[in-house]
Formats: structure tokens, C-alpha cells, sequence
């Protein structure tokens, strides 16, 4: 079996296979890259050594069965026997459910998830919404602080586990999509610096240095993540992806990462005769985002609508701290023209922010159905004090009215 690994700063690789170790020899024809071959097969641990260091998970792997500081394990896609055949779901039309895998059922796994669908499915959801797969270390968490980009959190199930959820949703005629997190990596298990210039100090984010995607080596890094979010939608059948935070994704090359990425998953829809499509979560209120690429923007598909949760947020529980002082002047007028517009900051001027934010939304360019639109996320209940949901504090008949304008609204229902 080939194995490859891109490691340019280093002066030797060597391969840890079952136990034995080969020594990695350059690819004359790929800069940075690593290759050597090894008896190996599904289920086969493996690491590879960076000079002197330590034995470190592949950077690609795609199972780490004993969390992101152990060994990889080889994966054969071809192992598991598909029972659905589907011909995919489009966005428009859609009614997406939100889910956690950790805490849908009691057990916490994918497994135990597939056995609830059905329910969705008689609910009205068109799509499942997975919230992160990524390994992270221990068994409980949001996901977003994920490490092992192309792998699935083993307390979850693993891979396996996902192509049978993934099938059973098709089975019963659900969509799934999955969360990816490119903007940042969790601040343990993340071995990639030692392999190479995936971060940069160039740019700062919330977590710190940013993913690299503008600095030297770039390359290799929108590579490895265009190449990672391609490989979930092939190999477990995955009909979309969310994007998270995408407004924290630095960039200042003349192609932007999301417009690579756009075209990337574009190319693959067309390849396999299925619609595919990415979901954007931004604050930017930037309407380049969903336009199309023959059009001047970045041809995503569709984006996360905050103006709409933030409006109907105010005007059914009269709240006004943060970000919902700008909503609360006039609340219901702050509602009409989300419906309306798309955006209520459009190039308005935030006093949460002290400053105008966003720009108009041009409906004849950008339809409705590119906003999702939703009562609640898991962002708006979670990062709550006390985590408390709608219900926890409105009627039957305000919650009704959330329901209501939300599955009834033009954007897209969540």
C-alpha cells in the first residue's frame, strides 16, 4: 500500500506500520511530499515520525480509533456495501433539523441516531444537519474542537457508523449535512504544525494564528481542506456541508479559499449526477458569499440568516442586550424588513458593532432560499448563560409564532 505525507521543512520521514518502520523517500515530483509503500490493509495502525520526533497521526487519516493522539488506522472505502441508491436532494424546498450526535439519544452514537430517524422524516425534515464528526479528545463535546480533519470521532462510531447513518437517512429519504470547521483546530491533539506551515501568524483569529490560506505553503493547506471536504461528500455519500465561521477564514489571495472550494464541490456534484451543496455561517452579511461565481462572488450556495433569528429573537421575548440592541429599537419593523430584504444590516449602522454592517442583498441575484432562516441554532441557546431555550420562557402561542415564521417565512427553514 502507498503512503504519502506532506512534511516540506522536514529532512527525513519514516512510515510506523504494524509495527515496523520504513523510511520515506521524496516525491521528485510533488514539493514537500513524502512516499513509500507498506503491507498494510483495513484496519492497519500507522504514524509517521518528522526527523527525530514522535510518531504522529497522519495529518489525512481517516479513523483514529484511539483519539487524536494515537495511531491512524487505514480505512477501506470500498469495505462498506451501500444499500441506497439516491439520486440526492436539492436545497431549495428544504426543511434542515439541526443534530448533535453526543446528545440526540442516550447513547451518544451514530448508531443510535439512525434509529431515530424515521421520527425526523414524519416531522417534515428533509435534511439532517450533523454538527461536528471531527475527533476530539475525550467522548463529550460541541465538536468544533476537532483535530483530525478527515476522520470521525470514534466514541461516535467511526466511519463505519456514519455510512450507516448516511444510508439509513437515504433510506427513508433525508438529506444529510455535515459541519466542518476550517477556521481553526482544537488546542489538543493538533499535530499539524509539526508537520508543516499549516497556520500563520500573518493573521489572528479568535483561537489564534489563522489557518494558513494566503502565506507561503498555502497550497498544500487549501489543498488539504478542499481535499478533505471533497472526500466527505464522495466517500460517505454526504449531500452538503456547513461551513463554520467563515468570516474568521483569513484570505487575501486574488482566488478566495471559498470560491476553490465552491468550484471543487461544483466539479464533484457534476461527476457523481447528484446536487451538492455548502452552507456558509458568516456574520459578515455579505451577499458576495451566495452569488454566483459567474457573478463576481464566491458561489456558495447558501448561508446562515442571524439578522432573522435576531429579530424574531426581540420580538418575541423583548430582549435588548449585544448584538439584539440593534433589533430592539423597533423590533417588529427590524422583523418585516429581514423578511423583506434578507438582511436588516444591509449597510446600516450598528451600535452593538459602532459601525455600518453589511451590504444590500439583491434579490434578483441571490433568492431567498440561499438564507436559512431558524428560531434557534445551537450557538444561540448554547453561548446563552444558562443555556435556555425558547420554551423555557415563552407561551405555547409565542412559540407558535417562531414555528410559524419560521417554516413559512422565504428563507429556508432550520
Amino acid at each position: 500500500m502507498r503512503f504519502e505525507v506532506w512534511a516540506p521543512e522536514a529532512d527525513r520521514m519514516t512510515l510506523h506500520c504494524a509495527g515496523a518502520t520504513h523510511a520515506l523517500e521524496r516525491d521528485p515530483e510533488r514539493t514537500g511530499w513524502w512516499t513509500g509503500d507498506a503491507d498494510a490493509r483495513d484496519g492497519t495502525r500507522y504514524g509517521f515520525a518528522v526527523d527525530d520526533g514522535p510518531v504522529l497521526p497522519d495529518p489525512r487519516s481517516r479513523r483514529q480509533p484511539d483519539g487524536p493522539d494515537g495511531l491512524s488506522a487505514v480505512v477501506d472505502q470500498a469495505r462498506y456495501a451501500w444499500r441506497t441508491e439516491w439520486a440526492g436532494r436539492p436545497l431549495p424546498g428544504a426543511v434542515l433539523y439541526e443534530l448533535h450526535v453526543g446528545t440526540y439519544t442516550p447513547e451518544g452514537t451514530l448508531d443510535a441516531a439512525a434509529g431515530r430517524l424515521e421520527h425526523l422524516a414524519e416531522l417534515g425534515a428533509t435534511h439532517v444537519e450533523l454538527m461536528p464528526l471531527c475527533p476530539f479528545p475525550g467522548r463529550h463535546g460541541w465538536g468544533y474542537e476537532g483535530v483530525s480533519l478527515w476522520a470521525v470521532h470514534e466514541p461516535y462510531g467511526g466511519p463505519e457508523a456514519l455510512k450507516r447513518f448516511v444510508d439509513r437517512a437515504h433510506e427513508l429519504g433525508l438529506g444529510v449535512v455535515l459541519d466542518v470547521v476550517h477556521n481553526h483546530l482544537g488546542p489538543s491533539g493538533n499535530h499539524l504544525p509539526a508537520f508543516g506551515p499549516y497556520f500563520t501568524d500573518t493573521h489572528q483569529t479568535p483561537w489564534g494564528s489563522a489557518v494558513n490560506l494566503d502565506a507561503p505553503g498555502s497550497d498544500e493547506v487549501r489543498a488539504y481542506l478542499v481535499d478533505g471536504a471533497l472526500a466527505w461528500l464522495r466517500d460517505f455519500r454526504l449531500d452538503g456541508l456547513r461551513l463554520d465561521a467563515v468570516h474568521a477564514l483569513r484570505d487575501t489571495r486574488a482566488m478566495h479559499f471559498l470560491e476553490e472550494l465552491s468550484t471543487a464541490v461544483d466539479a464533484l456534484a457534476d461527476d457523481l449526477g447528484r446536487p451538492l451543496f455548502l452552507i456558509a455561517e458568516s456574520d459578515l452579511n455579505d451577499p458576495r458569499l451566495v452569488t454566483a461565481r459567474a457573478e463576481g462572488g464566491l458561489g456558495l450556495h447558501a448561508q446562515w440568516n442571524d439578522d432573522f433569528h435576531h429579530a424574531l429573537h426581540t420580538a418575541l421575548t423583548g430582549e435588548g442586550q449585544a448584538y439584539y440592541a440593534d433589533f430592539a429599537r423597533s423590533p417588529f419593523a427590524a422583523l418585516a424588513k429581514t423578511l423583506t430584504s434578507g438582511f436588516f444590516h444591509d449597510g446600516t449602522y450598528s451600535s452593538f458593532r459602532g459601525r455600518r454592517h453589511g451590504r444590500p442583498l439583491e434579490r434578483t441575484r441571490v433568492s431567498a432560499h440561499r438564507l436559512l432562516g431558524y428560531s434557534q441554532t445551537h450557538d444561540q441557546i448554547g453561548n446563552r448563560a444558562q443555556g435556555d431555550r425558547l420554551s423555557a420562557s415563552l407561551s405555547p402561542g409565542l412559540l407558535a409564532c417562531a414555528a410559524a415564521l419560521t417554516l413559512t417565512g422565504p428563507f429556508t427553514p432550520m
